[in-house]
C-alpha cells in the first residue's frame, strides 16, 4: 500500500519542484528589471544584478528540462546552466567589495585586484566548459534525473566556488560590523540572510550525491523543494536589502514600490504559471491532452491578482507602511486625490459662467481673478469682443467697501469676489478681494436686475469666489512646497548616504546634482534683483558663493548674484550681441531674468512661440548650472 502511494507523491513533488524553479526564475528576473530601472547606479545594485543574472540563467535552464525534450536538448540546457553557476562566486564576492565601500571601507586596489581576478578565473572556467574539460558526458537515464558527470576540473571548481563564497561571507560579517545606524544592521542581517539561498540553492549537488539520491528519490525531491521555496523567499528578502542603496526616496516609497512590484510581476506570473501547469497535469491524467480549461485558468488568475492588488494596495500600505506617521501621510494622500487643478478650477468657473449667462440671459460673462494686485481674466464665456481687457484694470476704481454691492461698469455688472469671513478676522474688517465676477447686460437699456435675479447671481459669486480662494490657498501651498523641495531633496539624499555610512553622510559636503542645481538657479534667476527664492536659495550655501561674499563686504544676495552674472556671461557668445540662432540661450537668460521682461514679450522679440521659449529657457537654465558647478568643483580642487 505505501509502495503505491510512492509514485504519485514523487509525480506530485516533482510537479511543484518543478513550478518553484520556474517561480524562482521569474523572480529573480522580475528583481533583475528592478535593479535595472531604480537603482542601477549605486555599485551594490550593479553587483546584485549580476548575482540575479546568474540566477536567473541557472534556474530557468532547470525549469526548461522536461521529459518531452530530447537528451541532446536536455545536454545543452545543463551546459548553459553553468554559465550562471561559473560567474556566481565572482558575483558575491563582487557584492560583498560593494557593501564595504558603502560602508565607509574603500579598497586600497587590492579588493578590486581580487574581484577582476575572480571573473578572470571564472572566464577560464568557461572556457573548460566550452571544450568539455570542466564537466564529463551526460547521462541521460541518471536517477533521479539525468546530470553531467564530474571530472577533475570539476573538483577544482567546487574548492573555488567554496572559498569565494566564504571570502565573500567574511566580507558581508566586515561589512555588518561597520554598520552604525540600526536600520543599517538589520538590512545588512536581511542581505546576509538572503545571500545564503543562490549560494547553496544554484550549486547542482547531483553531480556529487547522484548515488545516494538514486536510491533515495523521495528524500531526494522532497530536500529539493524544500531548498527551492527557501531560495525563492530569501531572494525577495535579499532584493528587499539591497533595494535601499543607492536610492533618496523614504522608506516607505522603497517598500510600498517593491511590494507592488513583487506582487504583479513574480506573484502574478508564477500563480499563472503554477495554475496553468495543475490544469494541464490534471487534464493530461483524464485523457486530455488539450484542456479549454488552461487559457481561461491564466485570463482568470492574471485578472483576479490584478485587481486584488488595485483594490487592496492603499489599505495595505496605509497599515504597513505608514507607521506613526500615519495621519500626516494619509492627508497628503487625500490632498492628491482631492486638488482642484487649473483644469478643475477652469472647469469649475466655466459652470457657474454658464447659469449666470442661462439665469439673466447675458451675450457674456467673465471671471477675474487678483494676483499680486494685478486684475487678469481666467475665465471667459460667450462674446468675448465684449469685454475691454485692457480697460479691465480701471474697474477696481469702483468697488464699495460693502462685500455684497454690484455696480454698473459699462455694459456689464461686476459683482466683486471677496474672501469668507474668518473668526479671526476683524469684524470690521474688509475681507480680501479676490477678483471680480462680470455679466453682459442683454438690454442696455434694462439698468436694474429684478430681487431674485440679484440673490441668485450672488449665490453664483460666492461659489465663483469659494473657487478663487481654493486658488490662492493652492498656489501658496504649491510656493511653499516649491521652496522646501531642494532641501527635502538634499536632506533625504544624505538620510539614505547615512543608512550605511553615517561617517562619511556628517563629515563631507553633500554632493550636488545638476538637476537639483538647475533648479536653484531658476528660482535664482527669476528673484534676480529681490526675493525670496534668492535670498533664501541653497546656492547661498555653495563655497564659490561665500568667497564672493567675502570679497564683497559679506553680503551674500550680492555675491550669489555677482554668480549668477557671470555663469549667463560664460553662456554667452563671442562678439557683439545679436539676435540668431547661436545667441538665442543668452537672449534668452538676459531678457526674461536679467531685464525682467515678460514673456510674451520675450518670444514676440525672438521670433518664437512661447512653448518653445519655455523649452529653451530649460536647457539655458542647465548652462548656467554646469557653469556654476564647474567654478564650485574649480574651487573644491
Amino acid at each position: 500500500m505505501i509502495n503505491g502511494w510512492i509514485g504519485p507523491l514523487l509525480a506530485g513533488l516533482k510537479t511543484l519542484n518543478q513550478i518553484l524553479t520556474a517561480g524562482i526564475a521569474i523572480t529573480a528576473f522580475s528583481l533583475f528589471l528592478y535593479a535595472l530601472s531604480f537603482n542601477l547606479r549605486d555599485r551594490v545594485a550593479r553587483s546584485f544584478a549580476i548575482i540575479l543574472l546568474c540566477v536567473v540563467v541557472v534556474f530557468t535552464t532547470d525549469a526548461m528540462q522536461d521529459k518531452s525534450l530530447s537528451p541532446w536538448a536536455i545536454d545543452l540546457l545543463l551546459h548553459l546552466q553553468w554559465f550562471g553557476i561559473i560567474f556566481l562566486p565572482a558575483a558575491y564576492l563582487h557584492l560583498s567589495d560593494a557593501l564595504l565601500v558603502t560602508a565607509g571601507r574603500p579598497s586600497r586596489g587590492r579588493r578590486r585586484f581580487a574581484v577582476r581576478s575572480m571573473y578572470v578565473v571564472s572566464s577560464f572556467f568557461i572556457l573548460l566548459l566550452a571544450f568539455n574539460l570542466l564537466l564529463g558526458p551526460f547521462v541521460p537515464n541518471g536517477q533521479p534525473a539525468p546530470y553531467l558527470s564530474r571530472t577533475l576540473w570539476t573538483e577544482v571548481f567546487t574548492v573555488f566556488y567554496v572559498a569565494a563564497m566564504v571570502w565573500a561571507g567574511v566580507n558581508f560579517l566586515r561589512a555588518y560590523r561597520l554598520m552604525l545606524t540600526s536600520s543599517g544592521r538589520r538590512r545588512m542581517v536581511y542581505l546576509m540572510a538572503g545571500a545564503t539561498a543562490p549560494a547553496l540553492g544554484s550549486y547542482p549537488y547531483l553531480l556529487f550525491g547522484y548515488g545516494f539520491a538514486a536510491i533515495h528519490p523521495l528524500f531526494f525531491w522532497s530536500v529539493a523543494t524544500i531548498i527551492n521555496a527557501l531560495v525563492g523567499v530569501l531572494v525577495i528578502l535579499m532584493a528587499y536589502a539591497v533595494a535601499f542603496f543607492g536610492v533618496s526616496w523614504p522608506d516607505r516609497v522603497i517598500k510600498s514600490r517593491l511590494v507592488k512590484w513583487i506582487m504583479r510581476g513574480p506573484v502574478t506570473a508564477s500563480a499563472a504559471l503554477a495554475l496553468m501547469t495543475i490544469v494541464r497535469r490534471s487534464g493530461e491524467l483524464l485523457g486530455s491532452p488539450y484542456n479549454a480549461f488552461v487559457p481561461f485558468t491564466v485570463v482568470a488568475t492574471v485578472l483576479l491578482i490584478e485587481h486584488s492588488i488595485t483594490f487592496a494596495a492603499p489599505f495595505w500600505e496605509r497599515w504597513l507602511f505608514f507607521g506613526s506617521d500615519r495621519g500626516e501621510l494619509q492627508l497628503l494622500q487625500n490632498v492628491e486625490e482631492r486638488l482642484l487643478t487649473q483644469s478643475d478650477l477652469h472647469q469649475f468657473l466655466e459652470t457657474i459662467l454658464a447659469a449666470v449667462r442661462d439665469h439673466l440671459q447675458s451675450p457674456a460673462a467673465f471671471v477675474a481673478a487678483l494676483d499680486n494686485e494685478t486684475l487678469s481674466p481666467i475665465v471667459m464665456a460667450g462674446n468675448r469682443a465684449l469685454l475691454d481687457q485692457d480697460s479691465l484694470p480701471a474697474v477696481l476704481e469702483n468697488v464699495h467697501s460693502d462685500t455684497r454691492h454690484e455696480f454698473q461698469w459699462g455694459n456689464f455688472w461686476v459683482l466683486p469676489l471677496h474672501r469668507r469671513r474668518h473668526s479671526d478676522m476683524d469684524r470690521d474688517a474688509v475681507p480680501p478681494l479676490l477678483g471680480l465676477l462680470g455679466v453682459a447686460l442683454h438690454d442696455a437699456s434694462h439698468q436694474e436686475m429684478e430681487h431674485d435675479q440679484r440673490e441668485a447671481l450672488w449665490l453664483l459669486a460666492d461659489r465663483a469666489a469659494l473657487a478663487l480662494e481654493d486658488r490662492q490657498l493652492q498656489q501658496s501651498v504649491f510656493r511653499s512646497l516649491a521652496d522646501l523641495q531642494p532641501q527635502v531633496e538634499m536632506i533625504q539624499r544624505m538620510r539614505a548616504a547615512g543608512r550605511y555610512d553615517a561617517r562619511a553622510t556628517l563629515l563631507t559636503e553633500p554632493i550636488l546634482h545638476e538637476a537639483d542645481l538647475a533648479n536653484w538657479v531658476k528660482d535664482a534667476l527669476t528673484h534676480y534683483w529681490g526675493g525670496p527664492k534668492l535670498m533664501n536659495n541653497p546656492l547661498m550655501n555653495l563655497q564659490v558663493v561665500r568667497e564672493i561674499a567675502e570679497k564683497d563686504d559679506g553680503n551674500s544676495a550680492n555675491a550669489l548674484r555677482a554668480l549668477l552674472r557671470k555663469a549667463v556671461d560664460q553662456v554667452k557668445p563671442r562678439g557683439d550681441r545679436k539676435f540668431t540662432t547661436e545667441w538665442i540661450l543668452y537672449n534668452i537668460l538676459e531678457m526674461k531674468f536679467i531685464e525682467g521682461r515678460k514673456v510674451r514679450d520675450v518670444a514676440s522679440r525672438l521670433a518664437m512661440s512661447e512653448a518653445d521659449l519655455y523649452r529653451k529657457q530649460r536647457v539655458a537654465v542647465e548652462a548656467v548650472a554646469k557653469a556654476i558647478l564647474e567654478m564650485e568643483e574649480n574651487i573644491k580642487v
